[in-house]
């Protein structure tokens, strides 16, 4: 049931209330309500989703975060623990190829889930790095088993399971950053980028970030690529679809003031129009450094304060460029549903990002262009496309003032797609929107606008990461981007399937209740 403001559920019942309708969130009401109890999702949007949500202009459906399904096994497990079936509620669609890949010296790169294919593309690049590409899948199939199956898949909130997985850690070299490993296995450039771009989908920087993420490569292998006609809003809506099944609600224009405690217990939250929702089980979806120095801002911390977070290093913000065409459905036919453009510098433009806090003049650009794939994204004879373009978060000093780059930086963005993607696009274009840092500050909360909430670096994974289990109230639990096991579709329906590990059965929590005040 989705509502616009709390209706207080039956006294009779045990309760939770989660914070954020994200698809971390959705996910944790899903497995609470597998447990028993009755959950309460508030969210401050007007539609479940989070950053994976959507905006209609003009017929223009604009899926406005992810657009890839990368696991849909972690899916169909969170169904299946709701006694559902994922694929009943939602129409997933395996892509082939996944993504073109054009370099800024016009050569092109393909990535496909049939092996053979992928090392043919290798060997057409460069024939003495298929050897090399072989060991990198090797690597990460190995990094796949101990940090997603196993690492992933658990709660990783005590020190004693951080000890315990060291000397793996060790010998994996998780030391090394994804591109230095992908740099130790394949020599061709345009090889190394393609094997070590993908920390970027989930907010961090290539040539930081452990190489554990390597595994990115076996989980295209396995599972493939994949769309969900409608967007990502559409499983979204199923999501909800399944609470409300469940008993549960979805309040939205509903914003989160506070977390409230009682005797360093969660004993529910205060809205911004101070109505208070009372509950013994709380759950943040929300970013965790807004949870933590929002939402938590009346209370003592003992770890995550703010000290702590000004030091925390986070994701880069996101500059994207959402628009429709008319006139295009048969136009651009080389042009798929993910292209990768990539700009002439790679290391100095992600210091640029991520170390100096620059918008540099350069650019690499992730298009999406989900018409040719799902045709209700756009009127008849349209297309639906965004642009993605990596930049600084507000959190560097001197950072952007998008209130006056925003368009400048557009235009540069659209001379890029005519003159290397989409030639004559201006002559097509129609509706329009653009999200930078600040939109994603003020929509989701996010802490200085990044797009990933805290960066996925060694020293901020796993154990370092804030936990699903906070240390800071009894009660009160995190899902989403900014918890373990981290960012991503995988990273936050994982998060959910952690908190029901730890969460007891509601049966084991009697007394439960939750009133309006």
């Amino acid at each position: 049931m989705l509502t616009h403001r709390p209706i207080p559920p039956d006294p009779d019942q045990p309760d939770a209330i989660v914070i954020g309708a994200g698809l971390g969130g959705l996910a944790a009401a899903m497995r609470l309500g597998a447990k028993g109890y009755r959950v309460t999702v508030v969210d401050k949007l007007d539609m479940p989703g989070g950053r994976g949500s959507s905006i209609t202009k003009g017929g223009h459906r604009f899926d406005l975060g992810p657009t890839i399904v990368t696991v849909p096994q972690g899916l169909r497990d969170l169904w299946a623990a709701c006694g559902r079936d994922f694929d009943a509620d939602v129409d997933l669609r395996a892509l082939d190829p996944f993504y073109e890949i054009r370099f800024d010296d016009g050569s092109t790169f393909t990535a496909r889930q049939d092996e053979a294919a992928m090392k043919a593309e290798v060997a057409r690049l460069s024939p003495s790095d298929v050897k090399g590409y072989e060991k990198f899948l090797a690597d990460s199939e190995k990094r796949y088993w101990f940090g997603y199956e196993d690492l992933g898949r658990r709660a990783m909130h005590r020190f004693v399971d951080l000890v315990k997985v060291l000397p793996t850690f060790a010998w994996l070299r998780a030391d090394k950053s994804v591109y230095a490993h992908a740099a130790s296995r394949v020599r061709d450039p345009r090889l190394r980028f393609a094997l070590s771009f993908h920390p970027l989908f989930i907010g961090g920087d290539p040539f930081h970030v452990t190489s554990m993420y390597i595994l990115v490569s076996h989980l295209e292998k396995e599972f493939g690529v994949h769309y969900a006609m409608g967007g990502v809003a559409a499983i979204a809506l199923a999501m909800a679809k399944v609470i409300a099944a469940q008993g549960g609600q979805i309040c939205l224009n509903a914003e989160v003031d506070e977390i409230l405690l009682e005797k360093g217990a969660a004993s529910g939250v205060r809205l911004a129009d101070g109505q208070v929702l009372r509950a013994g089980v709380v759950v943040s979806n929300a970013d965790a450094g807004h949870t933590y120095d929002r939402l938590m801002r009346n209370h003592p911390r003992r770890r995550w304060t703010t000290r702590r977070l000004k030091r925390t290093r986070w994701s880069m913000g996101l500059f994207v460029w959402y628009f429709g065409t008319q006139g295009t459905a048969l136009k651009w036919p080389d042009v798929g549903h993910h292209s990768i453009l990539v700009g002439p510098r790679y290391k100095d433009h992600i210091n640029d990002i991520f170390i100096k806090g620059r918008l540099a003049e350069d650019m690499s650009l992730y298009v999406h262009r989900p018409s040719v794939t799902d045709p209700s994204v756009a009127p008849k004879g349209g297309d639906t496309f965004y642009a993605l373009s990596p930049v600084p978060h507000l959190g560097f000093q001197n950072g952007v003032d998008w209130e006056a780059e925003a368009e400048p930086y557009r235009q540069k963005v659209q001379k890029m797609l005519e003159a290397r993607l989409l030639p004559g696009l201006s002559d097509h274009l129609t509706e329009q929107l653009v999200f930078t840092p600040n939109s994603f500050e003020s929509r989701y909360l996010s802490p200085n606008g990044s797009g990933f909430s805290i960066e996925p670096r060694i020293l901020q994974s796993a154990f370092f990461r804030p936990h699903n289990i906070s240390e800071e109230a009894k009660g009160l639990y995190l899902v989403g981007a900014g918890t373990h096991p981290g960012a991503g579709l995988p990273g936050v329906i994982g998060s959910a399937e952690v908190l029901g590990q730890i969460v007891p059965d509601a049966a084991e929590r009697p007394g439960l209740r939750m009133a309006a005040e």
